[in-house]
């Protein structure tokens, strides 16, 4: 299929919406950090992908999937997800179904054919399965970090509990650099044991979905949250940096915050936690679900009186967050109704249920949509002053980015010096890495 151009007066106009400036605010202090791609300034541009520790199974990815594709080359961080946090607030790792999945992270042995390095997992040594896999990533790739991503949408259940009182912060911190950065990983057989999962981990990114506000239905939340998540980064930030002065190495430290500026300021004093995290990835999708009654964009660039990737990178620059800091997320898969009513172009019309599709209702990885996109039963529709895509077959519609819209949520990245992009969720790229290539191309290098 070729490529539909932009008619050339809607796209200049539409980079030169791009270029419209963002007010300057003070910026905090930096913590060193290792370089590679750079912008102008001599900051790291950041290419931060998440891998899905269950991908592994129904989708069947697995890290040297990232190797095969050239991801692995293109990215400059990627973050396991997830880790949990238990009743007791601690970071843990133990066979309960539905908290944790060591066999996925560090037991599970990988035939030669599935191996980053051939070289098939044996039963004799202490870290094999995802961990194992991911060590091998780095060593055939030396710039690329690998940061351990605590809670998630599921497993942010704890934190509020964890994260109350001093000792109890510096408990929690403990556990997750015991485990995660030490790699005192628990007993299993042969697997685990002291150290066997040191090297795995270059640093922690924080994904409490919500500090201050709802987020799961079992999650707890307080107002005190807020003054909370400052002291917990505090805590990463200073235990980190000991550990990396032990080891001459900086770790990383980052955290995954949310669109909605009524959730920005019930749990983040902005300027603080700046001060201690090398950067934050910020919500850049899901402005809108399969869940609501109605169709909407879930991730455009730009969208009057909505959510939007611009707005909320304002929300932060305006709260006193350093532009060089904030790294953009990019959706790697779409939102999608059906029973759509209404007619048009379907955006903005009742639709009767989420979507059909292969994982999950209403949910669609990029892979799924660029086929039915291919398939001619689909029209694509671009909304270019806005900067979002969608499918529209009249009755089931699709939100997603696709390679043009990843091309200018990119142009926008470079045209205001921000620190990067991040993308949900590595598995949902073709097996060629189509969509890590289209960003990277753009970013630069």
């Amino acid at each position: 299929m070729r490529r539909r151009l932009l008619p050339k007066a809607a796209a200049a106009a539409c980079f030169l919406s791009l270029l419209a400036p963002i007010a300057p605010v003070a910026t905090a202090q930096d913590h060193p950090a290792s370089q590679s791609t750079q912008d102008h300034g001599g900051n790291q541009i950041k290419r931060v992908g998440y891998f899905t520790q269950w991908g592994v199974y129904g989708r069947d990815f697995q890290v040297q999937d990232l190797d095969k594709s050239g991801a692995a080359g293109r990215l400059t961080h990627i973050n396991y997800a997830f880790g949990n946090v238990s009743p007791q607030g601690t970071c843990f790792l133990n066979s309960v179904p539905g908290e944790s999945d060591p066999w996925a992270d560090y037991i599970r042995p990988l035939d030669a054919e599935n191996s980053v390095d051939g070289v098939a997992d044996t039963d004799t040594q202490a870290l094999a399965g995802n961990f194992n896999q991911l060590k091998e990533l780095k060593a055939k790739h030396p710039g690329l970090k690998v940061m351990i991503s605590l809670g998630g949408w599921s497993w942010s259940t704890h934190f509020s509990d964890a994260v109350r009182t001093p000792a109890s912060r510096k408990a929690l911190v403990e556990s997750c650099v015991d485990l995660y950065l030490k790699g005192n990983l628990p007993v299993d057989g042969i697997r685990g044991g002291a150290g066997a999962g040191a090297g795995v981990f270059d640093g922690v990114d924080l994904d409490w979905e919500w500090p201050g506000s709802e987020g799961d239905t079992d999650t707890k939340f307080r107002p005190e949250d807020k003054q909370n998540f400052t002291a917990l980064v505090d805590e990463f930030r200073d235990q980190l940096d000991a550990l990396g002065k032990k080891n001459r190495k900086h770790y990383d430290l980052s955290a995954f915050v949310p669109a909605a500026e009524s959730k920005i300021d019930a749990g983040f004093e902005v300027r603080k936690i700046m001060k201690d995290l090398d950067f934050v990835n910020l919500q850049g999708y899901d402005f809108h679900v399969s869940g609501e009654k109605t169709t909407a964009q879930q991730s455009a660039l730009f969208a009057k009186n909505d959510f939007s990737v611009h707005r909320n990178v304002q929300a932060w620059l305006n709260r006193g967050a350093p532009a060089r800091k904030l790294v953009v997320g990019m959706p790697f898969y779409g939102q999608g109704w059906t029973g759509i009513s209404g007619g048009g172009d379907g955006m903005g019309q009742p639709a009767g249920a989420p979507a059909p599709a292969k994982w999950a209702n209403g949910y669609a990885d990029y892979k799924e949509l660029k086929a039915l996109a291919a398939s001619g039963t689909y029209k694509i529709h671009r909304n270019v002053r806005e900067g979002h895509t969608w499918l529209f077959d009249g009755t089931t519609l699709w939100t997603y980015d696709d390679p043009a819209t990843l091309a200018l949520k990119s142009a926008y990245v470079k045209a205001h010096g921000l620190g990067g992009a991040m993308f949900w969720s590595l598995d949902g790229d073709t097996p060629d890495g189509e969509l890590v290539r289209t960003v990277d191309r753009a970013l630069g290098r």
